[in-house]
């Protein structure tokens, strides 16, 4: 099978009510520009930036997805950031957003719940964050066969307002791109 067709066949965003086919376009190797803040919740409006690889690829026929990102030009033991594992609940017709890190290994709960609508994928959760509750947002947005944009979003009053605190700008590379960075 020509490797170039078979990614070219899943990286479109889902336009059908089948949800199973969500994440569909994230399948394959991406270059992902990070910005995040360096403090969050603290009023910080300092940036920091660095980039990424990222690989996705589907499990148990699609219900679930993973995702491991490694740090471009990190220093000695500092290469990985972490995974995403993706799941979806058949009966409610939601994903389920789990984080692991590289620095403690730990599945993070709470995972952020939701869905696409209109292109765009939200993704909530209620997490205590030092002694705060905080609503977490993880929103998908700009969504086409070569790019995408995914950004984190806190808040401390249930949603009226957000602090956006980290945001990732993907760009499809091939595999040979992936494994040269």
């Amino acid at each position: 099978m020509n490797t170039k067709t078979q990614v070219t066949d899943v990286r479109s965003a889902n336009t059908s009510d089948d949800p199973l086919h969500d994440f569909d376009f994230l399948y394959g190797h991406w270059h992902v520009e990070h910005r995040r803040l360096l403090s969050r919740l603290t009023g910080c409006t300092e940036w920091e930036t660095f980039t990424s690889t990222q690989q996705c690829w589907p499990l148990i026929g699609g219900i679930c997805n993973v995702d491991e990102s490694r740090r471009i030009g990190a220093a000695p033991g500092e290469g990985y950031i972490g995974a995403s594992l993706r799941c979806l609940n058949l009966q409610t017709r939601q994903w389920s957003i789990f984080w692991v890190g590289a620095r403690d290994g730990v599945l993070q709960p709470p995972p952020v719940v939701g869905g696409f609508r209109g292109g765009v994928g939200i993704f909530e959760a209620d997490e205590m964050i030092g002694d705060r509750m905080v609503r977490v947002r993880f929103t998908w947005s700009g969504i086409s066969p070569t790019t995408a944009h995914w950004q984190q979003g806190f808040s401390l009053d249930e949603g009226a307002t957000w602090e956006i605190n980290w945001t990732m700008a993907f760009t499809r590379i091939t595999v040979a791109e992936a494994a040269r960075a």
